[in-house]
Formats: structure tokens, sequence, C-alpha cells
């Protein structure tokens, strides 16, 4: 099949979204509605990040096994099976060790789709065409977040009406295994074929003067070897390494124990000082709601960075990213009211002032983060700069999972301990922390702005 980026693109990366949403935010609303603790929730899931985190280590192999669209393929298979034993495993007396397997299955087909097909889309796009389709890649993505944590969600809340929870569940994984099934299927056929990139450096390298004394015989595996160690080496070396690390692992410090929470407390019953809410409203509220909350403030950052510079912009999106935090404190304190409402109302109902109330909340905090989140990911992109940046990067992103991993293992602990109010009011303290660490960093006045 020619290649065409509009029959491959948009799919791809709509198939990059949902099993990383899936691993990060479906699982923890699946275990908190079958009764799991948050202590339990938050430490099982935050373990599923640890693919991310160490995804650097097998990166560079990837291309120099097989092309990037192998890797596609059989990850979006072994995916697709992930889905269908979690769904099949979930009525059964071992759901939750059956689960946490195929859940560890989906993490690390995942993290090594993502870089397949990063891959893939460098490698079979022009340079146009990259600039052409990023804006179209970039939104297909979201659209997989509202799927996942929309639609996904607000289908089993719909189901535990009339079925069990384990039931609901087990069918709603099984409509993500045919998805994917249906995704493998349609890339067999339209995704483009072209050589790895491995394949295509050798080529580069074959022709260079460099490189005449390097035997065509000789095997990747060496220089893939080489090349990690001197991209660690250049990571490692950098200036302000110290202050870049701690920024990397503690901005999101709040964030990383409140996106944990996030859903437990709203779905968690008022005895417990939860809001009670439905599956399907908690769906609607951070799957729509919220979504479209952090697209709009992420643009928005993007934008604001464009016209003055992140250096600018740095303190009010440190604040942005912070200060919203503070309506789940608010939502702690009237959640007993709000609960009663929702026990006794259609919580859809354009006449519910408590609904209504919850999706600004979480508008609000979703637009804050999506604007302050920018300034760390252009701060990545910025300390990468130079030599190896793309490798650099990568390492970044290692410890920008890892700092959502350690907070995330904590997290749990701490709301059963302390209470959904106290909780919220330890994450504001920990806001400090991020103020801390981005008090440190060093950014070029001009750095981000639009010349």
């Amino acid at each position: 099949m020619k290649n065409k980026p509009y029959a491959w693109v948009p799919s791809l990366y709509l198939a990059e979204a949902l099993p990383y949403v899936a691993v990060m935010v479906i699982a923890t609303t699946m275990y908190k509605r079958l009764g799991l603790t948050n202590t339990e929730l938050a430490l099982y899931t935050s373990w599923l990040y640890l693919p991310w985190v160490i995804k650097p280590l097998w990166s560079p192999f990837i291309a120099a096994i097989r092309t990037e669209r192998w890797w596609v393929l059989l990850m979006q298979f072994l995916i697709g099976a992930g889905f269908a034993g979690i769904a099949f495993t979930l009525p059964t007396s071992y759901w939750l060790q059956g689960s946490l397997a195929f859940f560890w299955l989906l993490a690390f087909a995942s993290a090594t789709h993502d870089i397949a097909a990063d891959g893939l889309y460098i490698l079979g796009l022009d340079t146009h065409d990259q600039s052409l389709y990023v804006g179209i890649r970039s939104t297909f993505y979201r659209i997989g977040n509202i799927i996942g944590q929309g639609l996904l969600v607000m289908l089993a809340g719909w189901l535990e009406r009339s079925h069990t929870v384990p039931v609901s569940w087990s069918v709603t994984f099984l409509v993500l295994a045919g998805v994917f099934l249906a995704l493998w299927l349609w890339h067999s056929v339209s995704l483009p074929r072209v050589k790895s990139s491995s394949a295509v450096l050798a080529a580069e390298q074959s022709t260079s003067a460099l490189c005449d004394d390097i035997s065509r015989e000789e095997s990747h595996a060496p220089s893939v070897l080489r090349d990690f160690w001197l991209a660690l080496r250049t990571f490692f070396t950098k200036p302000h390494i110290v202050s870049a690390l701690l920024f990397m692992l503690l901005f999101r410090f709040p964030e990383g124990q409140l996106v944990k929470i996030a859903n437990p407390f709203l779905l968690d019953s008022a005895e417990s000082g939860g809001m009670a809410m439905s599956t399907e409203a908690v769906g609607f509220v951070y799957g729509t709601v919220g979504i479209v909350g952090l697209t709009i403030g992420g643009l928005l950052g993007g934008w604001c960075v464009s016209r003055h510079g992140l250096k600018r912009w740095l303190w009010p999106m440190v604040l942005s990213i912070s200060l919203p935090d503070l309506v789940y404190v608010y939502l702690s304190y009237v959640a007993p009211s709000f609960a009663s409402t929702f026990a006794a109302t259609d919580q859809f109902s354009i006449f519910n002032l408590q609904f209504s109330i919850v999706n600004l909340c979480v508008f609000i905090e979703q637009f804050g983060y999506g604007f302050g989140f920018t300034a760390y990911m252009l701060y990545l992109v910025y300390f990468s700069q130079g030599e190896r940046s793309t490798a650099v990067f990568s390492i970044c992103t290692a410890f920008q999972a890892l700092g959502m991993m350690l907070p995330g293992m904590l997290a749990g602990w701490m709301a059963d301990h302390l209470g959904y109010q106290r909780f919220f009011w330890w994450v504001i303290g920990c806001c400090l922390v991020t103020f801390a660490v981005s008090a440190l960093i060093k950014i070029a006045p001009d750095y981000g702005r639009k010349e």
C-alpha cells in the first residue's frame, strides 16, 4: 500500500494513547470500584510507571533488532492480548494477581510501542509532512485520552447499573481488546514499509569518508552500547545537573500524589469522606471536562512562552500548577453535603448545581496543570539541547516518569492515614517543594520566544 500518512498517523497515536491511559488512569478507577484501599491501588498502579522509567535502557536496541514497523505491530498485538487477559481474569478468584500481571504486560508493551511509533513517524514522513501532521498526532492522542478516561469509564459505569462491577469492567476491557485488534489489522495494511533507523544510519555511515574503516559486518550492538554510554555521560556531565535533576524529580511532587487520589476521592463513599459520585459521572468529569481543561491550558501555555519566553512565564506557570490544587481542599469540606445530593438525584441533570461545581473545580485544576506543565516540558527540551540531544531528552523523560512514580506510591498510604481533607492540605504544603526546585534552575532569557 502506498504511504498515505492520513491513513495511519491519526490511528497510530490513538493506539499510543489508549494503553497508557488504561495503565495510568483506568486501572486506578477500576481497582477503586473493585474494593482496593487507596494504599493498595496507589502502590500497585504507581509501580506500573517503571517501564517508562527504564525505557531508555532498551530503546537504543529497538531499531537494531527489527524495523519500527515490526515493533509497532507486535506491540499492538500484545496490547490487545493484554486487554483481553484483563477482561478474562476480572471475574475470577485471582482477579488481582491476574489483572496486575496483564497490566505489567501492557505497561512494557506500551512503553516499547511509544519508542517504535515515534521512530516510525520520523522515518515514514519527510520533514514537511512531519510538521504538517504534528498537530494531528497530538489531537488524536488527546482523543485517545478522552476515549480512555471518559467514554470507556462511562461505559463501565453504565454497565454497573445492571451487572456486577467485575463483569462490567470485564466487558469494558473486552471492548478495548476489540479496538486494538482492529487497529492491529488496519496497521498491518496501512503502515509504511521503511528501513529501521539503524539501517538508515548504517547506510549514511557507509557513504561517509569518516567511516571507511568500519567493516560492513560489524554488529550494531557494540555501537548501540557505546552510544548509550556516551548519552549517559553527556547527561550527567551537563552544567547544573543537580538542580536539573531535582527539578525533573520534584516539580510535580504534589501532582504525583494528587493524580492517584483524585478519582478515588470522587468515587469513595460519604462515610469515607468521599464525594460518592457514580463511575459514569467520574468518567465524564475527568475524561471529558478535565481533558478539555488540560488541553486548553497546554495550548495557552505554549502560546504565552512563544510570545515572551520561558523565563518570563516560569513563575506564573509554577503558581498555575500549584494553587488550583486548592479546589480539592474545598471539595473535601463540602463532600458530605454533595454526597447526599448525588445519592438522591440524577448526577447528570443540568439542574444539579453540585455536579456543575465539581466539573468547574476539576476544569480549573486541570487547566492549571496543563498551563504549568508547559514549563516543565520546555525545560526538559532546553536542558537536552546540545550534543546527543535526542538521547539526553529520552533520559530526561525517564526521570519525569520516576518523578510521578515515587510520590504516587506514597499517596495512597497518606490518604488512608490522614483522611481526604488533611491529605489535600498536605498536597498544598508539598507545593513548597515545587517552588524550591523551580528557584534553582537556570534558563536563558530568550529561550522559547518566537523570533
